[in-house]
């Protein structure tokens, strides 16, 4: 048979690393990547890109670990080489934080990140309404960077990219062998999953440039993550809130929340708010499917539904979803061989 062509749909991080993944495993394949938006105007580009995993209850705990495994060392590959500035990766350490002792003793993605250890009196002192902390150094992607990177070295493999809203996989049965649905939130609409529901992210993006180190809240609502050129600050965690637009008694509340945790962002300039919704489920959909229509057929791998979790486990889910698309080719060869004959 010919080489598959392969579409991926959504452009964010997870349909552009999928996407790459796809044409690394299986380079004979055409690859293209269909979205209704790129960088900077996707919904990655509003994350803070910290690799500090959420935890899916739906999902099995090995599981999360290995995603986070494969992602960590892919992006430490990075920082380590001569990509850091252009691709956005870079090392950061700081401090998570806790009002009490948390009931886990140790998270866990704790052996994954560098230097993990309990926070000693003499830390904890920075943080006086604080009675616990752990420190340790983990990734930061700065995200616009990042796409535009991941975007880069797509489009040097010979993927093609266009702007297109699919409002129906089946739409594209006709000029594809495989679709693989990346489309994040969009999916509650696309394919009807009523287990996908949005959880609403603003936050601030600041010029700070003397804040080095992250500082987290345990509770993880109040955030500071420094990037190469911009400090994130946060943030919210608004279900079933599709509301795009800043608040700006939201945009008070973060601030002042931040500030409590470090005094001297009273002194941040060039304050930019951001709003992103986050396609939460219990677990992330990362299945293959058949999908039929009038004795067609159309082979669909899904991979979305990462919620806030979505860098921490960028390229290992998208391995997964490789591997499943590589299933799906074997499918199509077996079908043609026995056509053949």
């Amino acid at each position: 048979m010919a080489a598959p062509k392969v579409a991926v749909v959504g452009a964010g991080v997870i349909g552009l690393s999928t996407a790459l993944c796809i044409m690394e495993a299986y380079p004979s394949c055409s690859v293209t990547v269909l979205s209704d938006q790129f960088s900077p105007n996707t919904t990655s580009d509003v994350a803070a890109g910290m690799l500090i995993p959420h935890t899916y209850p739906g999902t099995p705990v090995h599981m999360q670990k290995q995603w986070f495994k494969e992602t960590f060392a892919c992006l430490s590959a990075i920082s380590n080489s001569t990509k850091v500035s252009e691709a956005g990766v870079h090392l950061v350490s700081g401090w998570q934080v806790f009002k009490s002792t948390p009931k886990e003793e140790l998270p866990f993605w704790s052996d994954v990140v560098l230097g993990f250890r309990p926070m000693s009196k003499a830390e904890l002192q920075k943080f006086p309404q604080h009675l616990f902390g752990q420190a340790f150094t983990t990734l930061k992607c700065d995200c616009p960077p990042y796409l535009l990177w991941l975007e880069k070295r797509l489009k040097a493999a010979g993927i093609q990219m266009y702007t297109r809203k699919v409002a129906d996989l089946w739409e594209l049965h006709s000029e594809y062998d495989i679709v693989v649905n990346c489309t994040g939130i969009g999916a509650h609409q696309l394919v009807g999953d009523k287990k996908l529901f949005p959880v609403r992210g603003q936050v601030l993006k600041v010029h700070a440039p003397w804040v080095k180190n992250f500082i987290r809240d345990g509770d993880g609502l109040t955030y500071i993550y420094p990037g190469i050129h911009r400090v994130t600050l946060g943030g919210t965690r608004e279900k079933e809130s599709w509301s795009l637009s800043p608040d700006p008694d939201t945009t008070k509340d973060i601030f002042d929340r931040c500030c409590s945790l470090e005094p001297s962002l009273q002194e941040a300039q060039d304050i930019e708010v951001k709003v992103g919704l986050r396609p939460s489920r219990q677990c992330v959909r990362l299945q293959r499917e058949i999908l039929s229509q009038g004795g067609l057929k159309l082979l669909v791998v899904h991979n979305y539904g990462h919620g806030a979790g979505g860098f921490s486990v960028h390229w290992g889910t998208a391995k997964e979803a490789a591997h499943l698309v590589g299933e799906c080719i074997a499918a199509l060869q077996g079908s043609s061989s026995r056509a053949e004959i």
